[in-house]
């Protein structure tokens, strides 16, 4: 440990007492309360020296120290270590500073700074740097994860409909190599999509995720113990890592996150913000070459640029990928109806007609719907995007079904039988889609009514519908379920002309 010098003021104070005062070393150590040998090697030092007393005018406290003080003739000739280099390499699991001592004496032998000294010099180094370089961050540890406050827009060239673009941004603790994406949200779905897609970027799996305490990740946020989201948790499963959110209302849980977030900003949005993107993958693309841009610029810390750092620390870190990639599916529970299928999205998928009234598993990905019994997979269907339209598998049909399937004849035969308003209201609701077989439930929905109330009150529900131009299933259950058929026309046929006196004509308004 190097000898701490005697503060500047003691000094004058020292060469004050001695030379205006005339006292002993030994008087002089007592007033100010240090060593006889510090005061006698002070005033050795000085008269040694090119000065005199009193000081000469415009003589520093830096010049004297400079003076008292010359450094040794041995330290000239040693190699000072490259420090930089060490705080990377110390970023390496297993790494100490005993071995980078090694390795650094066996290169400069007596040259070289021994173990005390080279760990002292880097410690001052070290302080010298930026806050954020203090924490050591080991090579394929941990992936910061988080979204950038401002949002990009996509514009739709058709409509002029604006959408705003979440920003997901990751970066790697050791090499701060940084992956950044644009999604519609920050639901599930695309946040579990980009974590997909920046494990395949990165070529491997970080050994633990540092996410922002977000909905589409933690479910209860808690200093303590948080609680994941299920389908957050299987994701971290498939990749076989961990997941620790940050604290809340501890940024420092995340710097890594908010400073690359903050570079995000700076160098990749700001940049973008006078263009125009009609779609998401053109936008994507334009960060993708903003982003390799930015890993490929060197660090003005470090030296070197986040891609090398992540070539050479994180990247043979990593934990490999698995064979097949994460796929978000969303978990829901169904009763089947009494036409065997079970809506999802808006869509209808069929199940095994004997599973009728019975509650069900359903578990869907982007590509595939799969329904699950008991435990056990009784179907599954390719995911459809068409709503209030229907995928029906023909074994799942009763046997009758599977020769009598519905068709608009069908079903404006069944409405004639029982009265040609009914008939009429059948076929508005058949016109009113765009495919007829999107309007077959509540056709049957309509028809079924006659079996509760009757065809008679059926029939004159829809009269009722027609008159007032209303022709549809939940306006007629109504006036059945009110038993209000039959008032409405009857009003419309008895409402009295009122011509008297005090009614002015359409001559009055001429």
């Amino acid at each position: 440990m190097a000898k701490k010098r005697t503060p500047m003021n003691k000094i004058k104070e020292v060469l004050r007492l001695k030379f205006d005062c005339g006292l002993s070393h030994r008087n002089i150590a007592l007033c100010l309360n240090l060593g006889v040998a510090t005061v006698s090697e002070l005033v050795i030092r000085f008269k040694q020296s090119q000065l005199g007393w009193p000081l000469p005018e415009g003589v520093s406290d830096t010049a004297l120290a400079q003076t008292l003080y010359h450094p040794k003739s041995a330290h000239r000739s040693k190699v000072m270590p490259d420090f930089a280099q060490c705080f990377i390499e110390l970023k390496r699991k297993g790494m100490t500073k005993m071995l980078l001592w090694q390795e650094y004496h066996e290169q400069y032998q007596a040259q070289a700074y021994a173990y005390t000294q080279f760990c002292e010099h880097y410690t001052r180094w070290l302080k010298q740097q930026k806050r954020s370089m203090r924490q050591i961050h080991i090579a394929g540890d941990k992936l910061f994860i988080d979204y950038c406050g401002p949002k990009l827009h996509v514009v739709n060239p058709d409509t002029g409909e604006v959408r705003e673009a979440e920003v997901f941004v990751a970066t790697l603790g050791a090499s701060n190599y940084t992956y950044v994406e644009a999604f519609p949200s920050q639901e599930k779905a695309h946040w579990l999509e980009a974590h997909a897609n920046a494990f395949e970027h990165f070529g491997g799996v970080p050994h633990l995720l540092v996410p922002d305490n977000l909905r589409s990740a933690v479910k209860k946020a808690d200093r303590y113990e948080p609680r994941l989201n299920d389908s957050y948790q299987k994701l971290a499963n498939h990749y076989q890592t961990a997941v620790m959110p940050a604290r809340p209302y501890k940024p420092k849980d995340k710097a890594k996150a908010e400073n690359a977030v903050l570079l995000v900003e700076r160098w990749i949005m700001m940049r973008l913000r006078h263009q125009t993107f009609h779609t998401f993958k053109e936008l994507n693309l334009a960060i993708r070459e903003l982003m390799d841009a930015l890993n490929q610029r060197p660090m003005k810390q470090i030296g070197t640029s986040r891609k090398n750092l992540f070539d050479t620390l994180d990247k043979p870190a990593l934990k490999p990928l698995p064979r097949q990639r994460y796929l978000y599916t969303e978990t829901k529970r169904a009763k089947v109806g009494p036409d065997y299928h079970i809506e999802y999205h808006r869509h209808y998928y069929s199940v095994p007609h004997q599973l009728v009234g019975q509650h069900v598993e359903l578990e869907a990905s982007s590509r595939l719907v799969q329904i699950y019994h008991q435990g056990n997979l009784v179907t599954q269907h390719p995911r459809s995007q068409r709503e209030r339209a229907s995928s029906t598998h023909a074994e799942h049909m009763p046997t009758n079904h599977q020769h009598q399937t519905w068709s608009p004849g069908r079903l404006l035969g069944w409405g004639a039988n029982i009265g040609p308003a009914t008939r009429e209201v059948v076929n508005c609701l058949l016109n009113a889609k765009p495919h007829p077989e999107q309007a077959y439930r509540s056709c049957l929905g309509l028809l079924n009514l006659s079996k509760k109330y009757g065809e008679t009150r059926l029939e004159q529900a829809c009269k009722d519908a027609l008159i007032l131009s209303k022709p549809y299933y939940t306006f007629i259950s109504n006036l059945l379920t009110n038993k209000r058929e039959g008032q409405l026309s009857q009003d419309t046929q008895t409402t009295p002309n009122l011509m008297h006196s005090n009614v002015r004509g359409p001559n009055s308004y001429h």
